[in-house]
């Protein structure tokens, strides 16, 4: 595909580098559109956690981890403090204290001295779970199930799990934080799982539900169920009412702290990431590793998908040493190179990290010297990893929307997968690109970008509908996939799609599903030419389709450079012919100018056939939609062999490009035995207008690679990639 890639480019080659600099969609004079916290939070750059095993208390070296602290050069360091264990000597009752702390302190020693190295301090608790006295004296803050019982710990019997929407958060949690910020004063207080760990139909459930929506709780998981969409609305209110809570109290003690909770993510996250954007300070991304099929590039989406509501606030990217796996082996040391690997790809995209070890007593000390190895190489380099803003023209959009109304249980498979395709899609052609949250598609957060990507957005509101109308309109480019705009916000079916004037298509009343044996036929222009969106397909005659298709019929000024070859049967091996009376195919794809922008429609959900089938015509297809598009010199472009997922981003007086390389046989399912390099990479990255290169860096290599400057860009040769290098690029 690299070389398809580097061909590809000639197409746009009569586009100068001055269309980036043009009114309506300038890339460098921009503003931030969202200016770091004040206070603490934007100074950190490295993080660690330890968390208390409940027989640390007096059975650890604290000096050790101190020590190890200094080596890695720490910033600030999150220490379990209490919650489902207390680890100080806490006067709230029902606060269970550790067995083994006696008359110490020992969360607020080792706080004590993580301060004297210079380090924040953020006290970590845990609202899920209590112990028996809690129960026998408070019956009542304890989860219910839909069958009236109350709900044991599933992985320990001693502990009851708690109700996360009444008093035991709302009454009990709120005074131990009260009181741990009134005896340290720390920076904040993080709270594992506060948000429950499940729905609970407790006595205050019942109450505070009814009094919201005179509805019992509801019995189904439909989004469509009238009282399971006001549960949904309900649920994220009385979360964000506890968080603002936490929060006031905090600072009514401490006004330089603040509440930081455990939350955020993308298109399956249950809490709006719009408002906990608004909310958080700094955010702590806890996506510790991988398990089942994830590609390593997941820890920079989770990035990604925060910054899309969070904007310059410093978000940080824990990981673990342990096997994330459902078996839950957290005493367990992942491979060196695996470890590498996760915490490359978040730091490309901006996650600071964060490593977090369960108990303060080592059984295998084999992650140590390979984080104490990221660590060191992050902090010699931090003047390249502080960075401004992303430069990537290209936006993904995600839509929680989309997934929880008309996804529902279903919406891993009908949202997050066409997601997870066009993403893959981006990083095979080596495409840099930001997550955009559909509920920020406003000028201002959608600014930057020239293409926006809807994967299967298929519930959209008319406001929303406007914005994107208004972006094409201004210049920019869109391009969707499937039942994109076909819903409302709720999830409710439109007789046509809200974005039709867009594709240039109207929804013709049927979603074939299911379909096997489909195809794609590719068809010529009038001129006898093929669309630039079969760049690459000229030989094929025509490549697979998507699984579902949108019938569809044209509606106003298009071009259709793929036609639908209706399924026929693919068993018995004899009539695997496709029918001459089968009616004529559908649209497969529309390209179409509107105003100045453009637009690509594809009627299939070609996106998550992809993450499906990962066929290599469909990559093609989509990653020549998102080219043709854009239509615009892109601001770094990589040609060489190999799976790179790449970035770039803007410093104070520099820039840095970032090649996480994740050519591997383990890339979909970890942990990677070993780092594959891969051969030379030509790299050029678009320098902005009226700024000068000083100098050339490779950071992981450590060398002073040779560049020439040509028409606003730097050229280089990247030698070889291990895993991860950044081509730092000084400014004056």
């Amino acid at each position: 595909m690299t070389t398809s890639r580097r061909t590809f480019l000639g197409y746009t080659a009569s586009v100068t580098a001055a269309s980036l600099f043009e009114p309506g969609i300038r890339l460098w004079s921009q503003p931030p559109l969202d200016g770091p916290q004040s206070g603490w939070y934007d100074k950190p750059m490295r993080w660690a956690q330890i968390g208390f095993a409940e027989d640390d208390p007096g059975n650890y070296d604290p000096q050790f981890w101190l020590d190890y602290f200094k080596r890695l050069r720490i910033d600030a360091v999150t220490l379990n403090a209490g919650g489902a264990v207390a680890f100080y000597p806490t006067q709230v009752p029902f606060h269970y204290r550790s067995k083994w702390l006696g008359d110490m302190d020992t969360f607020g020693d080792l706080q004590k001295s993580c301060r004297a190295l210079g380090m924040v301090v953020v006290a970590r608790t845990d609202a899920h779970a209590c112990h028996q006295d809690v129960y026998d004296a408070h019956p009542d803050w304890i989860m219910v199930d839909a069958n009236g019982d109350k709900v044991r710990h599933p992985s320990d019997k001693d502990f009851w799990l708690t109700c996360a929407l009444g008093p035991y958060n709302f009454d009990f949690m709120t005074a131990v934080h009260e009181e741990i910020m009134t005896k340290y004063m720390t920076g904040g207080i993080f709270t594992n799982r506060w948000a429950g760990l499940g729905m609970c139909y407790c006595e205050h459930c019942q109450k505070n539900f009814q009094a919201f929506s005179g509805m019992a709780l509801p019995r189904t998981h439909n989004p469509q169920d009238p009282s399971r969409r006001q549960y949904i609305l309900w649920r994220q209110q009385r979360l964000f009412e506890l968080w603002r809570l936490w929060n006031g109290r905090i600072q009514s003690i401490n006004p330089n702290a603040s509440y930081i909770a455990n939350a955020g993510g993308g298109a399956l996250s249950e809490l709006d990431m719009k408002t906990v954007g608004e909310l958080a300070p700094t955010l702590f991304a806890d996506r510790q590793g991988r398990s089942g099929l994830i590609p390593p590039w997941a820890n920079g989406k989770n990035g990604k998908e925060y910054r899309a509501t969070l904007g310059r606030k410093a978000i940080v990217g824990i990981f673990s040493m342990g096997l994330e796996d459902k078996y839950r082996w957290k005493d367990s040391v992942q491979s060196d190179d695996e470890i590498r690997m996760w915490v490359a790809d978040g730091i490309a995209h901006d996650l600071r990290p964060w490593f977090t070890k369960f108990d303060c007593k080592i059984i295998d000390p084999r992650w140590m010297p390979v984080v104490e190895e990221i660590y060191k190489w992050h902090a010699a380099n931090e003047i390249y990893l502080r960075n401004e803003r992303p430069l990537a023209r290209v936006g993904l959009v995600y839509s929680q929307q989309t997934a929880t109304y008309y996804g529902g249980d279903e919406a891993r498979t009908k949202v997050e997968d066409a997601g997870l395709g066009f993403y893959q899609a981006l990083v095979e052609a080596r495409i840099p690109f930001e997550m955009v949250h559909d509920h920020l598609l406003d000028s201002e957060h959608i600014r930057p970008f020239r293409t926006l990507i809807l994967p299967n957005i298929a519930a959209l509101s008319t406001e929303q509908c406007k914005q994107l109308e208004a972006f094409v309109r201004d210049g920019g480019s869109l391009i969707a996939t499937y039942e994109t705009s076909l819903y409302n916000e709720w999830g409710v079916r439109q007789p046509n799609f809200g974005l039709a004037s867009l594709f240039g298509v109207n929804y013709a009343g049927k979603v074939e599903g299911q379909m096997k044996n489909s195809y794609l036929s590719l068809k010529k222009d009038s001129s006898g030419q093929y669309h630039p969106l079969l760049h690459d397909l000229e030989n094929a005659v025509r490549i697979i389709n998507a699984v579902n298709q949108v019938s569809v019929t044209p509606a106003g000024e298009g071009t259709y450079p793929l036609q639908v070859v209706p399924t026929y049967p693919d068993l018995p091996m004899e009539e695997v012919f496709p029918r001459n009376d089968a009616p004529a195919g559908q649209p497969g794809a529309v390209a179409r100018q509107v105003g100045k922008g453009r637009v690509v429609y594809l009627p299939g959900d070609i996106d998550r056939t992809f993450w499906e089938t990962l066929n290599f015509d469909q990559a093609r297809l989509l990653r020549n939609a998102v080219l043709w598009a854009t239509d615009e010199p892109a601001p770094l472009t990589v040609e060489g062999k190999g799976v790179l997922d790449v970035s770039v981003w803007e410093q104070k007086s520099s820039i840095a490009a970032h090649l996480v390389n994740l050519t591997n046989p383990m890339m979909m399912k970890g942990p990677v035995r070993e780092i594959i390099p891969i051969s030379a990479q030509k790299v050029r990255v678009q320098i902005p207008a009226g700024r000068k290169v000083k100098q050339v860096q490779l950071l992981v290599a450590g060398t002073k690679p040779n560049y020439r400057n040509e028409g606003g860009f730097v050229r280089l040769e990247v030698p070889s990639i291990a895993l991860h290098e950044v081509v730092a690029i000084d400014l004056v």
